[in-house]
């Protein structure tokens, strides 16, 4: 596909502005690309399909060790104290693993847009995460405390490199090509994504023929996605490793303690940004749902549905495919019709998936079917556009740190969500009434994002305003 060449600008201070990426910009978004890839695997195979099942059954197994797999165990967990039933298990693990990276990312953030060579924290976490993830290989039999740990691990290691890789996304690409870079980003992260799911299913639908019980094969699967994450992960931690961090001058300060009095800075700074603020609260209540399906999906298809493993690949098989689709028809859409207009077009399409999930009957495959094929088509778009989006709203030399308050709220990390959809569970034991709450969260974030005004907050922090937003 052909492009158009870069158009030099100036702005009011008589300096260029590029408005569209360089050769040498493009050639480093290629390399980038890859991390949504690398990434992708852990999100997609592990969390998003095998882990809420899998880890529930942990739990299930802990609670009535005497009681048949297939019966809903009706006892409780104990967890500090505290009562919780086996099927919410996963759902508040989630919720506290939000709860403590939005504290630490905070921190990784301030400290990212002081490093001089940001890769290598990208690379750090890449490791840290990943190794976290091919640990999942080691749970078996009851042992659901040490998952929820792992988890723990990954995902904040997965929500740090985030914030380093959003941030990056920003230092290679001028602004009227956000929307862009963020959609093949995002769709490479499917396709990838994707691609490990297709060889997941098949080895566990053979698992049988190759003499692994499937509790064997989940969790090779479980260590494949970490590796995978590794492996994949270098291409932009050393194809990267000459961007440099931000120009921020407080970045001669010490490392620890200048970070700590920018985080000072920065949330007195955020009221002073009342367009980017309204945003960040907006995409708080919407992400929190689109997170909350994603992660639920396979709870949601295995226990209420009665759907087996390989069809609960085979529904995120789809979404994968169509949403690598639908991701780069959002990117193209936003060019003309502004990324504001589409994400609150795709939060109406994302009330209707949720309304159809309700109904669905337990056991019609068709119809979930069709359902993720309406999932894969605006999921790529609310999620990539809003990135974008974002990245408009941040001051020069404090993306990472603004990135880091962003994806504190990004995929696999939702807590309000997760604390809902859990505990609807608990008082009703009914995982229907559980995705139904979800509604509450795209009509606030919808009704939020409609009173921010773009441009005025992309002046406000002193960006360029794009021709189109």
């Amino acid at each position: 596909m052909c492009h158009s060449s870069p158009v030099d600008l100036t702005d009011t201070a008589g300096e260029p502005v590029i408005t569209r990426s360089t050769p040498q910009q493009r050639e480093l978004q290629r390399k980038w690309y890859w991390y949504d890839w690398a990434c992708s695997a852990f999100v997609t195979a592990t969390m998003t399909v095998l882990f809420g099942p899998y880890v529930t059954a942990l739990a299930n197994k802990a609670a009535c060790p005497t009681q048949p797999t297939d019966d809903e165990c009706l006892r409780d967990l104990h967890v500090l104290g505290v009562p919780i039933p086996p099927g919410s298990l996963v759902a508040y693990t989630l919720t506290v693993s939000t709860i403590v990276s939005a504290v630490i990312l905070l921190f990784i953030g301030a400290i990212a847009d002081r490093s001089p060579r940001p890769t290598r924290l990208l690379g750090l976490f890449t490791l840290v995460g990943g190794l976290a993830a091919t640990s999942m290989f080691f749970l078996e039999g009851d042992n659901w405390q040490l998952a929820v740990l792992l988890v723990i691990v990954a995902n904040l290691s997965l929500g740090g490199s985030l914030v380093v890789y959003s941030a990056l996304m920003i230092r290679i690409t001028p602004p009227n090509d956000r929307d862009r870079v963020s959609t093949v980003g995002w769709s490479f992260g499917y396709l990838g994504g994707g691609l490990m799911l297709a060889v997941a299913l098949a080895f566990l639908s053979f698992h049988e023929q190759l003499g692994l019980s499937l509790s064997m094969t989940v969790r090779i699967v479980f260590a494949a996605g970490g590796i995978w994450w590794i492996v994949f992960g270098l291409i932009p931690v050393l194809g990267l490793k000459d961007v440099p961090g931000s120009a921020n001058p407080r970045g001669r300060e010490p490392v620890i303690r200048g970070s700590l009095t920018q985080l000072k800075q920065t949330f007195g700074e955020l009221r002073g940004y009342p367009q980017t603020m309204r945003f960040l609260i907006a995409y708080l209540f919407y992400n929190d749902g689109i997170q909350t399906v994603i992660a639920a999906a396979a709870l949601y298809g295995a226990l209420e549905l009665d759907f087996s493993e390989n069809q609960l690949f085979i529904t995120i098989l789809v979404v994968q495919f169509v949403a690598f689709f639908g991701a780069l028809l959002f990117g193209r859409l936003a060019r003309t019709r502004g990324s504001r207009q589409l994400i609150l077009l795709s939060l109406v399409l994302w009330t209707g998936v949720v309304c159809v999930a309700f109904f669905v009957p337990k056991g019609a495959f068709g119809p979930w079917l069709l359902l993720a094929v309406g999932i894969g088509i605006v999921m790529g778009g609310s999620q990539s556009l809003s990135r974008s989006l974002f990245s408009h709203l941040i001051p020069h030399g404090r993306e990472s740190e603004f990135f880091s308050l962003y994806q504190a709220m990004e995929r696999g990390t939702s807590w309000l969500g997760t604390f809902v959809f859990g505990l609807v569970y608990q008082l009703f034991h009914n995982y229907r009434l559980s995705i139904i709450a979800l509604i509450v969260f795209f009509a606030v974030g919808g009704a939020l994002l409609r009173t921010v005004d773009v441009r005025k907050g992309i002046s406000d922090v002193g960006n360029e305003v794009p021709q189109v937003i």
